[in-house]
């Protein structure tokens, strides 16, 4: 699948009506050089999480190189197993870079284009988390056109909350224990959080006083998404699930919840 604005796909079908009859001369020309991108990069290099109804502006910017000179440039995300059979483009119609040339090398422009994503709208089904591929096109000075399916990559991913409750509170020093809590994610096909089951994440402690939390353990959450586990009263402090997060899904942390030992 190809996306170009309006003026684009004129261009293009002009060029290659063109090239149906060979200019005079043409088969003695030399091949041009062919445009190449690089330092592509989509939101900084960080992954887009999103929840239920999350708007996002993403920013992306490359840099393209050709030595009879950039006209115009495009660049978006697309998901799926070819640009064919795309599932899934972003933006939906993708405007024209906004570029700056190289002050010491005319043939190499710095690009950037911004975009809303806007997951109501954009992200109906689950398997559309996880890796996007980014294309990159542009239209040289002698109406060539360059473009590469997969220039870069980028995660888009569903948004986790993770929740912790640690209790008896107070408690006695040496007695048990148990925090609970649940790990949940943005399911975009049925607007809901719901439980993510199977997913490892650290419970950590940082005693009173102090800024630095450690990992006491790992709890697999269970069905639903909970979590349970049991640890011994030592001192007060504060306890909090972590999930980092997984190829399709976004990390979370719990605020800590304060135990008063005695």
């Amino acid at each position: 699948m190809r996306i170009h604005s309006a003026v684009a796909v004129v261009s293009l079908a002009t060029a290659v009506s063109a090239s149906i009859v060979p200019a005079a001369g043409a088969a003695d020309r030399a091949p041009a050089a062919p445009t190449t991108f690089s330092h592509v990069l989509v939101n900084g290099g960080k992954d887009i999480v999103l929840g239920l109804t999350t708007r996002k502006t993403v920013t992306l910017t490359w840099t393209v190189t050709d030595p009879e000179g950039v006209v115009a440039t495009w660049a978006f995300l697309w998901h799926g197993p070819n640009t064919d059979d795309a599932d899934g483009h972003l933006p939906q119609y993708p405007p024209a870079g906004t570029c700056t040339v190289s002050p010491t090398d005319p043939t190499t422009s710095t690009c950037t284009m911004s975009f809303e994503v806007n997951a109501a709208r954009d992200l109906r089904h689950n398997s559309l988390a996880g890796t996007w591929n980014v294309l990159t096109d542009a239209q040289d000075a002698t109406d060539d056109w360059t473009d590469v399916d997969v220039a870069a990559t980028a995660k888009i991913k569903r948004n986790a909350k993770v929740t912790v409750n640690a209790s008896p509170e107070p408690v006695k020093k040496g007695r048990t224990i148990t925090v609970t809590g649940k790990l949940t994610r943005a399911n975009w096909e049925t607007r809901t959080y719901t439980g993510y089951r199977g997913q490892s994440v650290k419970l950590q402690f940082r005693k009173k006083g102090s800024t630095t939390y450690t990992t006491v353990k790992t709890v697999t959450t269970g069905s639903g998404g909970t979590l349970k586990t049991t640890v011994k009263a030592t001192k007060d402090g504060y306890y909090r699930y972590v999930f980092a997060g997984t190829g399709t899904t976004g990390p979370s942390t719990a605020a800590g919840d304060f135990v008063d030992v005695r």
